[in-house]
């Protein structure tokens, strides 16, 4: 897959992202359980040119569950694609609400795996430190658990592991 078309993807505005999915409504638990077999608010969202796919019922509201799930295919697609050429400079102070945050994501994720998701390695490329890089991924449970994953490591949102490193 080539960096260019994953960051096209990326970058695309939502509406013109959700030309390139199906979009289902299906019914499903959650929130609100009185009306699950009332409306049909879950939402799953499918990518037709990656064909990666997710759902979300979090909410009552069919339209909040649209916004999340394009929010997870978007990181899905970031930590799924890789690039040999990555980008080096970054912004380290990149909010999880920023709609460009699946991009940043994307781009970190290409460092990590040039450094064999070694925090200690990857830090000084994107111009942090090894604790503030570590933050960063742990702030969010989904990218978390897949650098976790793809380090080896059991990804139970423990962070010893992690602890021990930078103290040996």
């Amino acid at each position: 897959m080539k960096m260019d078309k994953r960051d096209e993807w990326l970058k695309m505005p939502d509406e013109k992202f959700f030309q390139s999915c199906r979009l289902d409504f299906f019914k499903a638990t959650g929130k609100g359980g009185q009306k699950r077999n009332k409306t049909s608010s879950a939402v799953r969202l499918i990518h037709q040119p990656s064909d990666i796919s997710v759902t979300s019922s979090n909410s009552r509201s069919q339209s909040q569950n649209r916004s999340d799930a394009l929010r997870k295919l978007k990181i899905q697609i970031a930590l799924k694609f890789r690039s040999d050429n990555p980008l080096l400079e970054i912004n380290p102070e990149m909010s999880i609400t920023n709609p460009d945050y699946p991009l940043w994501v994307a781009h970190v994720f290409d460092i990590l795996e040039i450094s064999s998701f070694q925090l200690k390695d990857a830090a000084p490329k994107l111009g942090v430190s090894t604790s503030k890089l570590q933050k960063l991924l742990a702030r969010d449970t989904a990218i978390w658990q897949e650098f976790t994953r793809r380090r080896g490591k059991p990804s139970d949102g423990d962070q010893r592991a992690i602890s021990e490193e930078q103290g040996s």
